[in-house]
């Protein structure tokens, strides 16, 4: 707590260690996070940010929305305009599997 060079809010050590024990969890019951979070797919981004809210500590929706978004879970990250965006598609992420 006294090293200026780290996160010293009790609140977020403490969901640290919380939100550690939840993604162990998971993984027991689940088989994986991956697995967790398929399981839970499709969804829209509010009924995500209810999930997390619900498993999880600090994980409001702008959160939530980034980890989906760059993990292929929910659109947004690339348009079909962006040099990216074939890339992208040939990983088949969740977002567009139907």
């Amino acid at each position: 707590m006294q090293d200026a060079g780290i996160i010293r809010n009790r609140l977020k050590i403490e969901a640290t260690i919380h939100n550690a024990n939840a993604i162990k969890s998971i993984q027991k019951e689940a088989g994986s996070f991956k697995s967790w979070l398929d399981a839970h797919h499709p969804k829209t981004k509010e009924e995500w940010v209810k999930i997390f809210k619900q498993t999880f500590r600090f994980t409001g929706g702008e959160i939530v929305n980034e980890f989906l978004m760059s993990t292929g879970y929910l659109p947004g990250a690339h348009t079909a305009g962006c040099p990216v965006y074939k890339k992208v598609m040939k990983h088949k992420p969740k977002w567009n599997q139907k």
